[in-house]
C-alpha cells in the first residue's frame, strides 16, 4: 500500500510540475459524460483541464445507484483523478495516463455470480455463491490508454480503458439471511486484484 501511495503522489507531482513549466494560453476545459453508461441509468462524468501543450488533468465520478441490476447488487460510488500525456497535443489523438480512484461499493463481485457452493473458511457454512455480496471500500491505482478526436468545433469523443491494482476492504453478507459469510473473527475482509476498472466512450463539450 505504501508503494501505491508513493506512486500516486509521484504521478500527481509530475503533472503539477509540468503545469508550472509550460503554460498555454488559453487553456482548454472540457466537460464530459460516458455514453456507454447513461442508457443503463449509471452516471460517469468529469472535467478535463489542460495543463500544457501535451498534458491534461481529468477528475471524474462514477455513480451506479442500482440496489439490484440483473438480479445483482450494483451500488458503486467512485471518484478518480487522471493525469494524461498526449503524444500529439492536448485533447488530440493517442494518450497514456496515470490514475488513482477511490470507491464505496455494495455489490456482488464477479466471482460470486454463479450458483456454485461458496465457503469462506473450512469451518464456515457452505452457501450458494449467488446469495452473497460485499459491502466496502476500494482504492485503485493504474494506467489509462485512450484516443480522443474532434467531432465538431466544440465537441470531442474520448475512447479509453484503464486497469491496475484494486485494493479492497469489505464485509461479506448473505442476501436473504442478513448474516456475514466471512465472520471469522476479523472486522474487515481484504482482497487485492489486478482488474480493468474504468473505460468507455466519453462525449466531451468544450467550456472554454
Amino acid at each position: 500500500m505504501k508503494k501505491l501511495l508513493f506512486a500516486s503522489a509521484f504521478s500527481l507531482s509530475f503533472f503539477a510540475n509540468a503545469q508550472a513549466q509550460d503554460s498555454v494560453a488559453p487553456k482548454k476545459l472540457y466537460i464530459k459524460a460516458n455514453a456507454l453508461f447513461l442508457p443503463l441509468g449509471m452516471l460517469n462524468a468529469g472535467l478535463e483541464y489542460q495543463l500544457n501543450n501535451k498534458m491534461t488533468l481529468q477528475g471524474d465520478i462514477f455513480i451506479s445507484p442500482w440496489k439490484s441490476f440483473a438480479g445483482k447488487y450494483a451500488q458503486i460510488y467512485m471518484m478518480g483523478l487522471d493525469g494524461r500525456y498526449y503524444f500529439d497535443e492536448a485533447f488530440k489523438h493517442w494518450y497514456v495516463g496515470a490514475n488513482i480512484s477511490a470507491t464505496r461499493f455494495i455489490l456482488q463481485k464477479y466471482n460470486y455470480w454463479s450458483d456454485k457452493p461458496a465457503q469462506h473458511t473450512p469451518d464456515s457454512p457452505i452457501y450458494k455463491a449467488s446469495d452473497l455480496y460485499q459491502d466496502g471500500y476500494s482504492v485503485m491505482v493504474g494506467a489509462t490508454v485512450g484516443y480522443q478526436f474532434e467531432l465538431s468545433e466544440n465537441w470531442n469523443m474520448d475512447v479509453y480503458l484503464g486497469a491496475g491494482t484494486v485494493q479492497s476492504i469489505y464485509k461479506g453478507y448473505h442476501k436473504k439471511l442478513g448474516v456475514r459469510y466471512d465472520d471469522d473473527g476479523r472486522t474487515w475482509d481484504r482482497s487485492g486484484e489486478f482488474l480493468p476498472y474504468r473505460g468507455g466512450v466519453m462525449i466531451s463539450y468544450k467550456l472554454r
